[in-house]
């Protein structure tokens, strides 16, 4: 399955939410789709997701803190997972179970535990703070095919700066979903992200 690299991140769905959500997105052209844990029932929503889009998108977990979690996850169908920090038994564990693993960085220091550890991509976050010139900077030491994802304050408006930079991608929290948004809403901002995305690729 090919993917745009978009992860839209579902902080605060509900089981009942997951499926029609995760639906509108997929029909969009979001196939990557990250379900924190820190959500109502996150590994329902997690099961549920996976199991309605099998073979249309990947359901993953987000806000991953221990190896546990990254079992609990395994366990329901999830296929990837992302962590706000450089967790190496977290990555370790994550690729023992194989999936795919993009933990949080700030730094060169983390990025390269993070690389050395087995990550499958990195998350720049919050990449409003670190800014499009930070992320360029470490670029520069990164593994070229290594992907990267701004996440925390990425939006349409700003892809091509974050492009520029030598980003792969975004993840995308509340501007995709927060509570109370309708899954109309979300199919909206996802076709606008889309859009975005595929003037910049």
């Amino acid at each position: 399955m090919n993917h745009r690299h978009i992860i839209a991140i579902l902080r605060g769905i509900t089981p009942d939410e997951a499926v029609p959500v995760c639906t509108a997105l997929a029909e969009a052209g979001i196939t990557l789709i990250e379900v924190p844990l820190n959500s109502p029932d996150a590994t329902v929503s997690i099961a549920r997701a996976a199991e309605a889009l099998a073979g249309k998108a990947e359901i993953g977990a987000g806000t991953v803190l221990t190896p546990e979690d990254a079992r609990a996850v395994a366990g329901v169908g999830g296929t990837f997972i992302v962590s706000p920090d450089t967790n190496v038994a977290v990555i370790a564990e994550t690729v023992r179970l194989g999936l795919k693993s993009y933990p949080g960085v700030f730094s060169p220091t983390e990025a390269f535990a993070a690389i050395r550890a087995g990550a499958t991509g990195l998350k720049f976050f919050p990449a409003e703070v670190l800014g499009a010139r930070g992320i360029k900077a470490m670029k520069a030491v990164l593994p070229p095919a290594l992907p990267l994802y701004a996440v925390g304050g990425a939006n349409p408006d700003n892809f091509h700066e974050f492009f520029a930079a030598g980003c792969t991608g975004f993840g995308l929290g509340t501007y995709i979903f927060k509570p109370a948004t309708t899954v109309a809403e979300v199919a909206e901002r996802a076709a606008l992200a889309v859009a975005a995305y595929d003037k910049g690729v």
